[in-house]
């Protein structure tokens, strides 16, 4: 069975909020059900904010969760910041492909080496 969504940590900085969210293996669309609302409430202030995404042994989405995050993206087009997406160079291309028609968000992507660098770009002003 899919893990999917792992965990998520949410850290109040002077440069707005970050969300760190863990994703193991396949992202479901009960995944999304269970992150989407824990995501919003810290948008509910009107603020951008920041997305740290690490994937640890990532297989993709179902298709379910496919359309939850197109859902999601056309919601909140402009309530990110800063995305920093870090696993396994094969995701690089696909990743940045997908994700980028969805958000007006600064997006980069790092390989699973670069957490650090990952880590204090997303908090930058």
């Amino acid at each position: 069975m899919p893990i999917g969504f792992d965990e998520i940590q949410v850290d109040p900085t002077p440069v707005g909020t970050i969300v760190t969210l863990k994703f193991r293996e396949k992202l479901t669309k009960s995944d999304y059900e269970t992150f989407v609302p824990m995501i919003e409430s810290q948008m509910q202030n009107g603020s951008p904010i920041r997305v740290l995404a690490e994937l640890h042994d990532f297989e993709g989405w179902t298709a379910g969760a496919l359309w939850e995050e197109t859902k999601f993206a056309a919601k909140h087009f402009n309530d990110i910041k800063r995305l920093a997406v870090v696993g396994e160079s094969r995701w690089r291309k696909g990743v940045a492909v997908f994700v980028k028609p969805f958000t007006s968000a600064d997006v980069r992507y790092f390989d699973i080496q670069e957490i650090d660098k990952a880590r204090h770009w997303v908090r930058e002003a």
